[in-house]
């Protein structure tokens, strides 16, 4: 099925209000057909020999028409979004399009992507599924001008998914603005609530609403200012590029929870994106990170760089480097595949074990377990072959499979396990139910000792800076010690990446990380009593039931 999207009509920004109005009129059109004709996204300005992207297309991504339904879902954190934006390319959203491709990771529920023409109007596009079911030729075509924002994220099922895929475009008094978000506002129902209480009419259940009203009401000049102004309201994590009639502003809040990046291409159009892999795609050069507490402005005069507030030490979320980010990426100034690397090294050092192979659990467990087997001395061999075909839905036979789930998404390769001594690395365990059932798959398959080696520290606290993880109680380090989880999951032995060995990796660095998941100490305290609901996003690999998956929160 192809994705749902959605249209908006275009906003004029030069016209002006006859009469007062409430304060934000979010734009949105009726659905629109979706378009099944293939279409090349390169840029003329990008190479024909580039690489073509992969042409993912579930038949089952709309999760209002489940056929069926499975229990597991994958037993990650689940980054929320990714976002981008562009300043100063006559071919702003086909970059766009492409750079979302490269952060498809972060976010594969929905992706919009808002653009200014030159007659100075906003039109936007989203829509739920992935990027390249979202857009065709057609779409891309209705979106002209040299600046864009851009937006990839996951979002609660049901009827209200479709209104809350970001980029989201808000008409104000002064003009519109349109504005993508990653991250997540921890102070966000008082805020609401206190708008609400003064008249403000909310459209989505997004907490990056709460930005768009807070610029509205806000009498500071000129437009940037009424961001600062904003922005000084927020607690928690935001990443946030915004886009106007003639300005593109990025912003990153002052603890920089979450990654942005500037780089710039070889016309000079300036590129902002949630990790430099989207940079890497559209052939821009990485320049540096969008500092915390910075917001920088793009114009037809260049960049220029304002301080948001006073601002803390910064407290990056270490989990970019276990598990969110993609390997060839740079975030927060490191390498994540030489972070990922020298976790297994470590592990191999810390927690060394008689084997006789190496394995990952694909994807993200990979550079790890290279890292470990190289330090071993091991080989490192496919032990997990991983399929990148599954859907989000799927028809079980009557005689229900055992670990359906994770059998759909993960093949045991005889050859490799039998008799073997084998250990196997993964980044983290969240609640232990897919390592258990790996576990198991791997005993079937004929190895003799399974060693399972985590890439992290254990994981006992849940997160509130815009990453989907279960309520603590469900966290199963912080229920069980080592050895209680080891004799859980069933296997041989069980070792994690030592917390204060990950801290003298990061040297001097190491304050300016976040380490909430693992010591429950919060940078940013939480001042609502809420978290995320625990299976909504996470278990083995697909998605649960969809009485599951609606809300998102609950206090």
């Amino acid at each position: 099925m192809a994705a749902t999207s959605s249209i908006s009509s275009s906003i004029s920004l030069n016209a002006k209000p006859n009469k007062p109005s409430i304060p934000l009129r979010f734009l949105r059109n009726p659905l629109l057909k979706p378009s099944s004709s293939s279409f090349n996204p390169l840029p003329a300005s990008l190479s024909s020999s580039s690489p073509s992207l992969p042409n993912r297309v579930s038949s089952s991504r709309n999760p209002l028409a489940l056929l069926a339904d499975n229990d597991d879902d994958d037993e990650k954190p689940r980054e929320e979004c990714g976002v981008v934006g562009i300043y100063g390319d006559s071919e702003a959203s086909r970059l766009c399009y492409l750079a979302l491709h490269a952060l498809q990771h972060r976010g594969q529920e929905g992706a919009g992507i808002v653009t200014v023409s030159k007659d100075k109007v906003l039109q936007t596009i989203t829509g739920v599924g992935l990027v390249s079911e979202v857009f065709n030729e057609s779409k891309l075509d209705q979106l002209p001008g040299d600046i864009a924002i851009g937006h990839v994220r996951y979002s609660t099922a049901g009827s209200s998914m479709l209104k809350n895929v970001q980029p989201f475009v808000a008409g104000y008094r002064f003009g519109s603005v349109g504005v993508a978000h990653n991250g997540n506002l921890v102070n966000y129902t008082k805020l609401r609530a206190d708008l609400e209480e003064n008249g403000s009419i909310f459209n989505t259940s997004s907490d990056t609403e709460v930005v768009l009203h807070l610029i509205a009401i806000s009498k500071a000049r000129p437009f940037f200012m009424r961001i600062v102004d904003a922005c000084e309201k927020l607690q928690g994590a935001y990443s946030m590029v915004f886009v106007t009639e003639d300005k593109l502003v990025a912003v990153r809040d002052p603890h920089g929870f979450r990654p942005l990046v500037m780089g710039r291409r070889s016309n000079g159009a300036v590129v902002f994106a949630s990790e430099t892999c989207a940079l890497d795609l559209i052939e821009a050069t990485y320049e540096r990170e969008v500092h915390p507490g910075e917001v920088l402005v793009v114009d037809k005069d260049g960049v220029k760089s304002q301080c948001l507030m006073p601002h803390p030490e910064p407290k990056q979320c270490i989990f970019e480097h276990i598990y969110f980010s993609l390997p060839n990426s740079i975030v927060f100034g490191r390498s994540v595949y030489e972070s990922r690397h020298v976790f297994g090294e470590i592990l191999a050092t810390e927690s060394p074990v008689e084997c006789d192979v190496v394995i990952a659990v694909p994807d993200s467990g990979v550079v790890a377990a290279l890292g470990y087997a190289a330090k071993a001395g091991v080989a490192f061999q496919q032990g997990l072959i991983r399929s990148h075909y599954v859907g989000r839905t799927f028809i079980e036979p009557s005689q229900k499979i055992r670990d359906f789930g994770v059998k759909l998404k993960l093949s045991p390769v005889r050859g490799v396990l039998e008799g073997k001594r084998v250990v196997v690395v993964d980044d983290s365990i969240v609640r232990g139910t897919t390592s258990s059932k790996i576990v198991r798959l791997l005993r079937e398959a004929g190895a003799k000792e399974v060693h399972m080696r985590i890439a992290s520290p254990p994981i006992i606290a849940s997160c509130y800076y815009g990453v989907d993880t279960p309520s603590s109680n469900e966290l199963i380090s912080n229920r069980m010690n080592v050895d209680e989880i080891r004799d859980y999951i069933g296997c041989d032995s069980l070792a994690f990446l030592s917390f204060e060995t990950l801290k003298k990796h990061l040297g001097e660095d190491s304050r300016s990380f976040c380490y909430a998941c693992f010591t429950g100490d919060y940078p940013v305290k939480p001042t609502e009593d809420k978290v995320k609901r625990g299976g909504d996003f996470i278990d083995d690999g697909l998605v649960g039931g969809i009485n599951n998956i609606e809300g998102g929160w609950v206090r």
